[in-house]
């Protein structure tokens, strides 16, 4: 079999991840030894950098790999939006197929990418665009369409994760962990995805959409972040049993009379039992718990992030495609594409049901906690905990875990809590597991 030629669109970190793994002189696949890198797109070729580059392999304008015939497989890590769609969708209607580590253009114009490679014939892979190295999206379209997924649970964001390990394990203090993760390379200099949960919404509706067969509205999700996180929330945690972790959940619900699939999809700052898989989950590291029939439970884990770990993901998909050309075969193949076979929906964020959280800062005065717990009474919120956990000469801290309840319910307590004249404020609120 000949070379596979491919053109890398965009030389940061992952971009420069992959030009060592392919130049690598350890030893290597006979099948790596087969990929070509033919072109490099930068916006500066004149820019110094610290790999010596030959044979002109610079250049600074996509269109040049799109409309050359001898470039096989488009690789796009330059990150953005619209621009990077752009470049993958010209790939594709040039016949070209593309490996891409762009999770925002996938969440959110999936199918008509989908749609566009499954028309031309080639194939689009996005293996490094959820998890970093994890090998995740493939056994979604692969290993694991035997079964019957019902449920995904996981940390998929290792900024934040490394965040909040630093705040649990030290006491540190939540912005200048941030800091610290913008000086390691651990969050971008506008932090707002990640610690928003956004991200980690990009990620959850590509994984939905694998598992469930039907597109996802991204906007849809039900998102909140970790800024609203302090170390009283980590504390109080810490006492009742608990770690504090973003979490990225979807599962089935219902199928309506339409043979529509309804999902229960969100993202928010949890409390997770000790005892729990993903409670060890440290630093940037990610997992994804995975509930399905028959197989059981099964949890992918490993680094989230970085050049290696991504990197290493996209010359994966490289390697998949190349593989595939090998056979010979002119029909693509199946379980190396994707297209959606059914319809899904996400319910509306009201009907989400899960066990809550809330510290509330009220005046220490007689019957508070029984005012509070009639209000859920009324609101047909059932209470696991309800307790004191600090208290100074007039104030007090009420920390309340409910059962599982439904969103519109617990908001709707959580109104006519704040309106009480003994509350000040509810400090925070996150969801249990």
């Amino acid at each position: 079999m000949g070379k596979c030629k491919i053109g890398i669109v965009g030389f940061g970190t992952v971009g420069t991840g992959i030009y060592k793994i392919l130049r690598s002189e350890v030893d290597l696949h006979p099948i790596l030894k087969e990929i070509e890198i033919a072109k490099i797109v930068v916006n500066d070729v004149n820019k110094k950098r610290e790999i010596n580059f030959e044979n002109n392999l610079l250049i600074d304008d996509p269109n040049i790999l799109i409309n050359d015939p001898s470039i096989d497989v488009i690789v796009e890590v330059m990150g953005g939006i619209e621009i990077a769609k752009d470049i993958i969708m010209k790939s594709l209607k040039a016949g070209k197929s593309v490996v891409t580590a762009n999770k925002a253009v996938i969440a959110r114009y999936g199918s008509e990418i989908y749609e566009t490679a499954a028309k031309q014939g080639v194939y689009v892979l996005s293996e490094a665009a959820v998890c970093g190295g994890i090998p995740i999206i493939e056994p979604l379209k692969r290993s694991l369409k035997s079964n019957h997924i019902k449920k995904m649970i996981g940390i998929i964001n290792g900024t934040t994760n490394f965040i909040l390990s630093k705040m649990t394990n030290e006491k540190a203090d939540y912005k200048k962990t941030l800091e610290l993760a913008q000086n390691l390379g651990y969050a971008e200099f506008d932090p707002t995805a990640d610690v928003e949960g956004h991200d980690a919404a990009d990620k959850i509706s590509i994984l939905s959409e694998l598992a469930f067969g039907g597109k996802i509205n991204r906007d849809s999700i039900s998102t909140e972040g970790i800024s609203q996180i302090n170390l009283k929330d980590i504390e109080y945690a810490n006492k009742l049993g608990f770690e504090i972790k973003l979490l990225a959940l979807s599962e089935r619900n219902h199928i309506n009379k339409n043979d529509s699939l309804a999902l229960n999809i969100w993202v928010g700052p949890s409390l997770i039992s000790k005892s729990h898989p993903l409670a060890t989950v440290e630093g940037v590291n990610n997992a994804l718990l995975i509930e399905a029939h028959p197989l059981g439970e099964i949890m992918l884990y490993g680094p989230g992030a970085g050049s290696g770990p991504t990197a290493a993901s996209v010359v994966s998909d490289i390697l998949s495609l190349h593989a595939n050309t090998m056979k010979n075969n002119a029909s693509i193949d199946p379980l190396l594409s994707f297209n959606f076979w059914r319809n899904c929906h996400i319910i509306d964020s009201s009907q989400i049901t899960k066990k809550n959280y809330l510290r509330i800062i009220c005046i220490d005065s007689p019957g508070v906690i029984g005012k509070i717990g009639d209000v859920f009474g009324i609101n047909d919120v059932s209470i696991e905990s309800i307790v004191q956990l600090d208290a100074s000469a007039d104030k007090a801290e009420i920390v309340v875990i409910t059962h599982e309840v439904s969103n519109g319910s617990f908001e709707k307590s959580k109104e006519e809590i704040n309106a009480l004249n003994e509350v000040e404020i509810i400090a925070s609120q996150l969801s249990c597991i």
